[in-house]
């Protein structure tokens, strides 16, 4: 039978040990790790003294069941610890404790913080009172009694959202048996002095303190940062020398660097199981309005490279987020056709793992911009507004006919020996690019090609599926979120910009606007990116 319980730890920074190195540390790396562990850690939470007392850190984790602590799944995340990590914790003061769940009782209005948005949860109270049991008879009964009425009390004052009772775990095998109450309350609340002394504020204390526990301790704490699975702290990032900032894990999958601005590049674990790789960049304040981008088939995303230099240097206030689809570099196991709904949800987990409640706009292109038009129509509540680029409303049998022959072409290889993807890539660019571009601007179309060539063969063959059979005309009249379309010329040889403005005025209530980009051909943002920023920057 499953215990759930939890993972309390104080900690201490030691002198010497800068804040901005302790929480880019605890927040980019030890944190995510565990919140990987679903089905060991539910939530990560951390505290800051609001009682002006040490240790000055807390943090808890919510645990589904104490046994998992014991398995190798959690041991060896101790165990293998990065160099960064051993290092940084070796400069805290670090006490964990493990807590077996004894009871529970919520207000009406509480919510799991985790389902908060970060501005909902940062401020909220949380008060601990700890009691150590003495050797009497009956001193767990009338502990837990007393409690009852702790709690009882602490639930009358406005402002209370929750009251937890932990027993010291049966983990801690040899150690003196304790009791913890973690009472939550709202930013406004009506605690006053209660939240000094809650134990003594409470009926029957005296007789608990004379006969049956000690008060071990009584704290006040405010909630500062809530983890999720994929590490966002590029405040924090942003505030270290270069030489501190640059990390990358075992696994290459994550690295963080201040050199020359600050920069995380990780992943989130999608709901099948597959790695969605990210890139977050841009203004580090963790309010800052998020910017999104969605790649086309076949390209990673450094496609948009030319075009995030314009908006860093012109659209400062911006946080931007960049992703590789499924299919760029792997498949699923075992492996599953995308469609643009699956694609619409990756992206709507990759933003409830960085806790990004709403993008302030979602540029798409191709596939991407599909997949942008779906996003909105499937989640608009979390996007303010949004670019689609060079895609159609529909697929057609004629296209599904070509994706299967590109798909042959990909999977068959050269007389050299060499992949096919590497023909496919060639025919490819020639086909997006627009004459200006391969004639004129050939390092742009070798960038191109070797990004398609480097796409994993097998996730082309199922990421493509996306465009095989889809029809989003139906839904376009509902969409109510501002849009804006826009197509590069030359795309199709200009059939794409007669598609696109065939279903623009179908698009919301009003219809939408269509920017056509000159020179241009299926990539304008990379092939022209300053006029393509211009047809943009207004709506953005």
């Amino acid at each position: 039978m499953a215990t759930p319980g939890m993972l309390y730890v104080t900690m201490q920074p030691k002198p010497g040990l800068p804040i901005q190195q302790f929480h880019e540390w605890y927040n980019n790396e030890h944190g995510p790790t565990r919140l990987r562990l679903p089905k060991i850690f539910s939530n990560g939470l951390r505290y800051q003294a609001a009682d002006s007392k040490e240790p000055s850190f807390l943090a808890v984790y919510d645990v589904t069941s104490m046994s998992h602590l014991e398995t190798e799944t959690y041991t060896s995340l101790r165990a293998n610890r990065s160099p960064r990590e051993a290092e940084t914790i070796g400069q805290v003061d670090v006490k964990r404790y493990f807590w077996d769940l004894a009871s529970t009782k919520e207000s009406p209005l509480f919510v799991p913080i985790e389902q908060l948005t970060n501005d909902e949860a940062e401020g909220i109270i949380l008060l601990t009172v700890e009691l150590k049991l003495k050797d009497a008879a009956s001193a767990e009964a009338e502990t837990v009694k007393w409690y009852d009425e702790h709690v009882n009390m602490l639930s009358k004052v406005p402002g209370w959202l929750r009251s937890r009772v932990f027993k010291t775990s049966s983990l801690e095998s040899g150690v003196p048996v304790s009791f913890t109450a973690l009472h939550e309350f709202a930013k406004n609340n009506e605690l006053g002095d209660v939240a000094h002394n809650a134990a003594a504020h409470t009926p029957g204390w005296k007789d608990v303190e004379e006969k049956y526990a000690t008060l071990s301790a009584q704290r006040s704490y405010s909630l500062f940062y809530v983890f999720g699975p994929a590490p966002r702290d590029l405040q924090s990032l942003s505030q270290l020398e270069p030489a501190k900032s640059t990390f990358k894990s075992a696994d290459s999958k994550t690295t963080t660097t201040n050199e020359p601005a600050a920069v995380i590049t990780s992943y989130v674990t999608a709901r099948d199981g597959l790695s969605i790789p990210y890139r977050l960049e841009g203004n580090p304040d963790p309010k800052a309005p998020t910017i999104a981008f969605c790649n086309s088939l076949l390209t990673s995303l450094h496609m948009w490279d030319p075009l995030v230099d314009i908006l860093k240097a012109q659209r400062p206030q911006y946080r931007i987020l960049r992703y590789d689809h499924r299919g760029r570099h792997a498949v699923p196991s075992p492996p599953t056709p995308a469609t643009l709904d699956v694609l619409a949800d990756d992206l709507r987990d990759l933003l409830a793992a960085l806790r990004v409640p709403q993008l302030a706009a979602l540029v798409g292109v191709s596939m991407g911009g599909a997949t942008t038009l779906n996003f909105a129509l499937r989640h608009p509540g979390q996007l303010s507004r949004f670019v689609a680029c060079d895609f159609n409303a529909a697929s057609s049998a004629a296209n599904t006919g070509a994706w299967k022959e590109r798909i042959a072409v990909a999977e068959t290889p050269l007389e050299d020996g060499s992949a096919g993807i590497g023909k496919l890539a060639g025919q490819t660019v020639a086909r997006w690019f627009h004459p200006a571009t391969m004639q004129g601007k050939k390092d742009t179309a070798a960038w191109m090609e070797r990004m398609v060539a480097a796409n994993d063969v097998e996730g082309f063959r199922y990421g493509c599926q996306a465009l095989w059979d889809y029809d989003l005309k139906p839904r376009m009249r509902e969409c109510g979120v501002p849009a804006l379309l826009a197509v590069g010329e030359g795309d199709g040889k200009g059939a794409l910009v007669k598609a696109m403005d065939g279903f623009r005025g179908v698009l919301g209530p009003k219809g939408a606007e269509l920017a056509v980009v000159p020179d241009a051909g299926h990539l304008p943002m990379c092939e022209n990116p300053g006029p393509f920023w211009d047809a943009v920057k207004g709506f953005l």
